[in-house]
């Protein structure tokens, strides 16, 4: 009995000596009194556990702080990995940090997490953020460089560029080194930036060599890479952020090329589905369904079939009924007596479709102004569409729209419900569609400015 429980006591002793903890202070505190945990995995994320925020005083300077603190009790064998600490809904609102078997610490302003944290515990973060500061120092010093070389093709620019270059290579030579064995060794690889040796002459040979050897540091054959957020940043950064034309069908090109060029790295067919279903995630908030519906039907619909959703992929679709490229979802509406559908007008060239309400300080203010500068813009027929509780106030209001279309839509218990509005995903009032002159969407101007600007 005694060697049993001698055992036991020992078993615990391990036990305990092997969890570890994760411990924040927020200063000043979000109003939000919880924190989720969750592992990264890749573009998804997966539950861990949750806690509260406690909250303290304390006095800094004679004046007093409140601190927001959260504390995350690791179970044992809690495996490696890159974490987040989640203390919003939606947005920004999460701090990232690796675990490799240590205690981690930090303290952050939750409104700039990225740019306030500060680890106060843990090699491995400690060592990671340390790097990104001094090398992101670096390379923005480089960028300068090559910008003004492009300018000015000055040789003391140039001279200085070099020597920047060669300082950052040994400042990646001596993390490399500081980190080998560590956990954060991969992503300080992965992390190095491409620089030419030499500046470049201009602009176009600038990206073209950027673009070219973006990933000559990421190895997509890494297990550890697949499971973090940074190949997936690496990713978007690639495809939307260095491929950009002004063209809308140039950029659509653009855009392909850019997702074929990495699907066709990817070797992981685990990594192949997060991706593709991240990037339909992504165009899909960007409204763009023409790149959408190519990505379901070159990719998605190519995956195993226990790989696909079905559900995923139908609600996609119908959130991008009304995106550039669609043919306008029909409606109808009764005019002077008589019956009339989108889908059946023919007294434009172009169309302009606007969702608006009189309930809306912002549109009442601005649809007769839009009016007014639209008036004598004969090839272009405007359909007004008037999200209400009732016609009262908008019976009156489309009196001063002669020559307009205008359909209301309404709901018994919420505007928004209505069928039309839900069908074209609004989320707020005025939004204007431009159609061609087959009711295809063309266009999607965020302001009435911007209306104006197109039609000009």
């Amino acid at each position: 009995m005694k060697k049993l429980l001698l055992a036991l006591l020992i078993l615990a002793s391990a036990t305990i000596n092997a969890q570890h903890t994760v411990k924040g202070t927020m200063t000043p505190p979000e109003k939000s009194d919880w924190v989720i945990l969750y592992e990264i995995e890749g573009a998804n994320q997966k539950f861990i556990t949750n806690t509260t925020i406690k909250f303290d005083t304390v006095v800094v300077g004679g004046e007093k702080q409140i601190l927001g603190k959260f504390q995350f009790q690791l179970p044992a064998g809690t495996k490696k990995g890159v974490y987040r600490a989640s203390y919003r809904n939606s947005g920004s609102g999460f701090v990232d940090f690796y675990f490799n078997n240590e205690n981690v610490e930090f303290i952050f302003n939750p409104k700039y997490a990225d740019e306030s944290i500060v680890f106060t515990s843990s090699r491995e973060n400690k060592l990671y953020q340390d790097y990104m500061q001094t090398s992101n120092k670096l390379q923005k010093e480089i960028d300068v460089l090559q910008a003004s070389y492009i300018e000015d093709n000055s040789k003391d620019t140039k001279k200085q560029y070099k020597k920047n270059v060669k300082a950052l290579e040994d400042l990646q030579d001596s993390y490399e080194n500081k980190s080998e064995g560590m956990f954060v060794n991969t992503f300080i690889k992965a992390s190095k930036k491409y620089n030419p040796s030499s500046p470049k002459v201009t602009v176009e040979e600038y990206m073209s060599s950027t673009v070219k050897n973006f990933f000559n540091y990421v190895d997509f054959k890494s297990e550890v890479l697949f499971s973090s957020p940074l190949l997936i940043d690496k990713i978007t950064q690639y495809i939307f952020q260095l491929n950009f034309s002004e063209d809308y069908e140039t950029q659509q090109q653009h855009l392909k090329d850019a997702i074929t060029g990495v699907l066709n790295k990817i070797t992981s067919k685990k990594l192949e589905n997060s991706t593709i279903t991240y990037l339909i995630k992504v165009l899909t908030a960007q409204r763009n369904g023409p790149l959408v519906d190519w990505l379901f039907e070159n990719y998605y619909d190519k995956l195993p079939s226990d790989k696909q959703d079905s559900e995923f992929k139908k609600e996609t679709l119908a959130t991008l009924r009304a995106t550039v490229g669609r043919i306008a979802p029909d409606f109808s509406w009764k005019e002077n007596g008589k019956e009339m559908k989108l889908s059946t007008l023919n007294d434009g060239g172009k169309y302009l479709l606007i969702f608006w309400s009189t309930n809306c300080p912002h549109c009442v203010k601005e649809i007769p102004v839009l009016h007014e500068s639209m008036k004598n813009r004969n090839d272009i027929s405007i359909i007004s569409f008037g999200i209400e509780n009732d016609s009262v106030n908008w019976t009156e209001f489309v009196k001063t729209l002669p020559n307009w279309h205008n359909a209301i839509g309404t709901h018994p218990e919420n505007k928004w419900d209505n069928e039309i509005v839900q069908t074209y995903q609004l989320l707020a009032t005025p939004t204007y569609f431009v159609l061609d002159k087959n009711k295809k969407i063309i266009a999607i101007p965020e302001q009435m400015e911007d209306v104006q600007k197109y039609f000009s």
